[in-house]
């Protein structure tokens, strides 16, 4: 590949739902793309498969971020993966995707699941984007996932939900920070979308309907609703857009 024609991203979490169909999304003759995983080889396998099936160019890289040296771990293997297929380790694209849920209201919190949920939906993303920034190319493009649940209450989720509106935090700062360099950072924030995330929920008889009702749009979300988003604000179409959160929910709880 021309390095000077060639678009390096990141997805982390890129294995399978959301993460997998961003990564899919940005593929194109002229791009390589990173596919984060933790465990599963074979989804990740998949995942490259469907890259390389749309003209682009695609390596994994295992890392567990509930390792200490997940995020080592993570940086060597890009860094690797992109002099192999570029010649250098610019990167010009970072999605943040990866994160984790956390089921319990106010009553049932512990400390463990705050720590874990903290650790990698804000945390992770922070520290990958300190050290991504001096891989970055001026113009790139961050984005991080976010969530509904930061604007409408979910009691029962207020773990995850805090983590999601730090990281919202973190994004407004960063696209202040990152503004000279032309570097745009937006929140996508999803509501609720059909992945395997939310198990067998949408399989019950009568739920999805109920859930569908909630939406002004009359249906629950796709993976393919927040890729196409998270895809234009990666392009040159959004240089104009930074530090904002876009709600990709259907018109939820309006």
């Amino acid at each position: 590949m021309d390095r000077g024609t060639t678009r390096a991203v990141l997805v982390t979490g890129a294995s399978r739902g959301i993460g997998r169909t961003i990564a899919v999304r940005l593929a194109t003759a002229s791009t390589v793309v990173a596919v984060h995983y933790r465990r599963d080889d074979a989804m990740a396998a998949e995942t490259v498969d469907l890259i390389r099936a749309r003209g682009g160019t695609a390596f994994a890289v295992r890392a567990d971020f509930a390792d200490d040296s997940g995020l080592d771990v993570l940086l060597d293997g890009l860094a690797a993966g992109l002099r192999h297929h570029t010649g250098d380790t610019t990167l010009d694209v970072l999605v943040n995707n990866a994160g984790v849920g956390c089921r319990a209201d106010v009553a049932k919190l512990v400390p463990e699941q705050l720590d874990r949920v903290f650790a990698i939906n804000v945390c992770l993303p922070v520290f990958l984007a300190q050290r991504a920034l001096p891989l970055m190319r001026d113009g790139g493009r961050i984005v991080n996932i976010s969530s509904l649940a930061t604007r409408v209450a979910h009691p029962e989720i207020v773990g995850y939900a805090m983590s999601k509106g730090a990281l919202e935090v973190f994004s407004q700062a960063l696209a202040e920070q990152l503004g000279p360099r032309g570097i745009t950072v937006n929140s996508v924030a999803p509501g609720l979308i059909d992945t395997e995330f939310h198990g067998d929920r949408l399989r019950q008889p009568g739920t999805a309907a109920e859930l569908a009702s909630k939406a002004a749009l009359g249906r629950i979300g796709q993976v393919d609703d927040v890729a196409d988003v998270v895809a234009f604000l990666a392009s040159d179409a959004a240089r104009w857009i930074t530090g904002q959160r876009i709600e990709v929910a259907g018109g939820t709880s309006l």
